[in-house]
């Protein structure tokens, strides 16, 4: 379990945790923190003193990728799922389950939903977690939010690995602080590996609860998407760069368009297709949920999203061009 600054959440998921029937397996807690500057290590430590079955381990790298490392490094199991520090793990079932899909698949590593539908979310909550799960709101290429059991493409949903997948394919890269998960998991598939979609093995996840927190959070997975894509070129594709070209043609077309006046129709074209399509989808959402007041904030999450991810491509784009242009 990596984490930092989990001090409102932390003590609820290890509690999830620590209920889960284990039907005579051998099953180990490992939270490593990122130097939490809360009193997350304090709550942990409490529990690790009842409960001999957590550990906490320190991360001074304080990233999520090298918080994985130390966890793989230090364990013992012959399966290995990452679990963040704030979500809700329906049922008590989840390690039996676990190990039961791994046998019965025999895959090399499994897959999960993780819905954003939590209880007691707030309206903009429900709003990021209805708009997460649509088919505008997230990575296309991505299974992450099915509802079937299915073999998949690794690099989108695994989050659970035989520990001999490390040995064959090596550790997940530190120089990745978002898409750490994709970028191992683009490793598993490129070596051949197999990965099913279990969806017995959802987790809940807790939606940011703030649009600026919304903001910075697809502003990072933008920029490890082009990390990505700088690593893995075959990883590239015109869907995964569609919102950094959406951006750019937001901001620069009325500039050409000035010079171009004709362009003008295409513009505006492109501007009320979007608009209505976003629109299309929340009215739809809406209906399909149920909850029209929370599917009032879906047009402006939808607009948050595209535009995070726009940025955080843009940006780490810019700043490999500019450390290039130093070298």
């Amino acid at each position: 379990m990596p984490v930092r600054n989990e001090e409102a959440y932390i003590s609820h998921t290890l509690k999830q945790l620590l209920d889960q029937e284990q039907d005579n397996l051998d099953v180990e807690i490992i939270v490593v923190d990122g130097r939490s500057t809360d009193r997350t290590r304090e709550i942990v430590q409490q529990l690790a003193r009842e409960h001999s079955q957590i550990r906490l381990i320190d991360n001074p790298g304080r990233l999520s990728s090298s918080a994985r490392n130390i966890g793989i490094e230090n364990s013992r199991g012959d399966f290995l799922v990452v679990i963040d520090g704030h979500c809700e793990i329906p049922g008590r079932s989840y390690f039996i389950d676990l190990v039961a899909a791994f046998e019965r698949t025999r895959a090399d590593c499994l897959g999960r939903p993780q819905p954003l539908d939590v209880t007691d979310a707030s309206r903009l909550q429900k709003a990021i977690g209805l708009a997460r799960s649509s088919s505008i709101g997230h990575h296309p290429d991505s299974f992450i939010y099915s509802d079937r059991e299915i073999q998949v493409p690794a690099i989108s949903v695994a989050v659970a690995y035989r520990r001999e997948v490390f040995d064959r394919v090596g550790m997940f890269d530190t120089q990745f602080d978002a898409c750490e998960d994709c970028e191992l998991n683009h490793r598993i598939d490129q070596a051949g590996m197999s990965c099913y979609l279990v969806p017995e093995l959802a987790i809940r996840y807790q939606p940011r609860n703030s649009l600026t927190g919304l903001f910075r959070q697809l502003t990072r997975y933008g920029r490890g998407r082009f990390r990505l894509a700088r690593k893995h070129s075959s990883s590239l594709s015109l869907t995964s760069i569609l919102p950094a070209l959406f951006l750019l043609g937001c901001v620069f077309g009325p500039v050409i368009c000035y010079f171009v006046p004709v362009l003008w129709y295409a513009y505006f074209g492109v501007l009320l297709t979007y608009t209505a399509t976003v629109l299309g989808f929340s009215v739809r959402a809406a209906i399909s949920s149920g909850d029209c007041l929370s599917a009032l904030w879906l047009p402006i999450v939808f607009v948050v999203i595209h535009l995070a991810s726009g940025w955080g491509i843009l940006t780490e784009a810019f700043s490999n061009l500019t450390a290039s242009s130093r070298a």
